[in-house]
């Protein structure tokens, strides 16, 4: 096994000499694998501040080095299923889903396949607590949670506007009233 990764190292380090968009779809595959592993790694140390992000195709892979993109190379609904499902599952954390506005006001002649989308997407979102906000709103969010705390972001193979879904991690064990409470008592 050890002469099989020296020699597949060997073929990565010739290859990207050679042909480097060939290193960069290959490794590609390779996050397309491991993107349950990295969410499953990753969740017991995030918590409060953290973010998820569960972001359509066209999404940028961004420079602060907080922010980790993952290619999952699966459907956006079922990536939103299991990020959910994972964190619904920790006892540690849950999360505020932030929405784009603008995708209330897609129409379905300049995006084909919106209003299918947007359906299945309120089916799994449903009873949960959601923020819709403007997607520069809710970018800015992000941006300045990421100058102090991690991003995940899982990066999917969906091709509509304003549909990549934010998850803004919060203790799971605490909650906006008891904070309140606390608050009060300590004035």
């Amino acid at each position: 096994m050890k002469k099989f990764t020296l020699l597949l190292s060997g073929a990565l380090l010739i290859a990207s000499a050679l042909a480097p968009n060939l290193v960069s779809v290959a490794n590609a595959a390779e996050e397309q694998q491991d993107w349950r592993s990295e969410l499953a790694n990753n969740l017991p140390v995030l918590g409060h501040r953290n973010f998820i992000v569960i972001a359509d195709s066209a999404y940028p892979q961004q420079s602060n080095p907080g922010i980790t993109t993952i290619y999952t190379g699966e459907s956006q609904i079922a990536v939103v299923k299991e990020v959910l499902k994972a964190v619904e599952s920790a006892a540690h954390v849950n999360g505020t889903i932030y929405v784009d506005k603008e995708l209330s006001y897609v129409a379905e002649h300049n995006a084909k396949g919106i209003s299918e989308y947007r359906e299945t997407l309120d089916k799994v979102l449903a009873g949960k607590d959601i923020q819709r906000l403007p997607h520069m709103d809710i970018i800015k969010k992000l941006d300045a949670s990421s100058d102090l705390f991690n991003v995940l972001i899982l990066k999917t193979d969906l091709t509509l506007p304003y549909t990549s879904v934010f998850i803004e991690l919060g203790a799971g064990y605490w909650n906006e009233k008891a904070e309140t409470e606390l608050r009060e008592s300590m004035k």
